[in-house]
């Protein structure tokens, strides 16, 4: 008897069919994050109901009751009558925020030539967007001109005295200006630097390991109040007689010169991590020392130390508050120095003034993270993603 053949082939792919309800979508992801265990579970319920605790009041003195429109202190004055917050508080006092926004930006700058801060902003903006796109084209020319052109314009722009523009002394420069400006040169000096002072830590000459090591264990070895006294009054002692350095530049000498003493351990630390085997691959290929660390070791380690720069960045950012102490009003500087107008004068001045500050510099710090955190995705070729 003949055997029959009863096999079947599929002719077509099977249809993808969705996941399970309890695998996938929102009600998988709150059971996976928040109800995992009887224990996340607690804290699930305890961090609600403290939310729903604080949130009210939050949103009552920040939103419901809060003044945002006015010309001087006595539209601040109200008080609450709704029972939505502490007795004898009122809202927030918006208003006052409003009412000084201008010098919260530009300081002192005069008002006629602002528009070169903002046309500076846009061209800072226009060049900086392309770099952070992987997928930009035209990377080297986009990096010569922020680095390289831009400082430049910008100093043609704010400082002015060239092709007919007014000259603005720096004394008069403040609020979010001078932040950004500190925090741009800080970061653009510092890193080239800190790479150099780490090479020069690892050198095998002598002298540049010592002149190296020296400076470094120095300028970490003080705080940055220190180092910004020192430039603002020390500096002028070791220049010729008759040369004068600006109270601003001084600052920008003091902050960049702090951030590259950090900047160069946590490079040194990434060149630390890079395997032996990748030194001596190199030696073995014929590179030179530059090529050897331009080409395979430095772009190996400046990768792993992604969250070191930019916490460094960030510590940066935020430190340069402490100019104040040598009369440069930064953001925070001039924010609490309106505290001083009689007419802005309330219980709710201070407290709505302090929180725009915090606001602004929580916005770029956690900028500056989050596309860090981008970024180590984005290099992290040991791992699948």
């Amino acid at each position: 008897m003949q055997e029959h053949d009863m096999s079947w082939v599929r002719t077509e792919m099977a249809l993808a069919e969705a996941p399970p309800r309890t695998e996938a979508g929102v009600v998988a992801w709150i059971r996976k994050n928040l109800f995992a265990t009887p224990l996340d579970s607690l804290l699930t319920v305890f961090c609600a109901l403290v939310v729903a605790w604080i949130l009210p009041q939050v949103l009552g003195w920040s939103v419901f009751n809060a003044v945002w429109t006015g010309t001087d202190r006595t539209a601040c004055l109200t008080v609450d009558q709704g029972g939505a917050l502490p007795s004898g508080w009122s809202g927030a006092c918006w208003a006052f925020v409003n009412a000084k926004f201008g010098q919260f930006m530009f300081g002192r700058y005069p008002i006629e030539e602002r528009w070169r801060v903002i046309l500076t902003a846009v061209i800072f903006t226009a060049l900086l967007a392309p770099l952070l796109i992987p997928s930009a084209p035209y990377k080297k020319l986009n990096a010569i001109l922020f680095f390289g052109v831009f400082p430049f314009v910008a100093f043609v722009l704010l400082v002015g005295g060239f092709f007919g523009l007014p000259y603005v002394e720096t004394s008069l420069w403040g609020g979010l200006l001078v932040t950004l400006v500190i925090s741009y040169v800080g970061i653009v000096v510092s890193l080239p630097l800190g790479v150099i002072l780490a090479l020069g830590r690892r050198s095998k000459m002598p002298i540049i390991k010592l002149i190296c090591v020296i400076f470094i264990e120095t300028v970490r070895g003080v705080p940055l109040v220190t180092v910004l006294f020192m430039a603002s009054f020390m500096l002028p002692l070791f220049v010729p007689p008759g040369m004068n350095f600006d109270k601003f530049l001084r600052a920008l000498i003091g902050v960049a010169l702090f951030a590259s003493a950090y900047m160069a351990e946590v490079v040194r630390g990434g060149l630390q991590a890079i395997p032996k085997g990748q030194y001596e691959g190199a030696d073995s290929l014929g590179l030179g020392y530059w090529q050897k660390m331009g080409l395979i070791v430095m772009p190996q380690a400046l990768k792993l130390v992604i969250p070191g720069i930019v916490n460094t960045f960030i510590g940066m950012f935020k430190d340069t508050t402490l100019v104040l102490i040598i009369s440069m009003y930064d953001l925070l500087g001039i924010v609490k120095q309106n505290f001083t107008d009689a007419n802005w004068a309330t219980p709710q001045t201070a407290r709505s003034g302090l929180i725009f500050a915090a606001i602004v510099f929580w916005l770029f710090c956690f900028g500056m993270s989050r596309y860090s955190i981008y970024m180590e995705r984005r290099l992290d070729t040991g791992h699948r993603r």
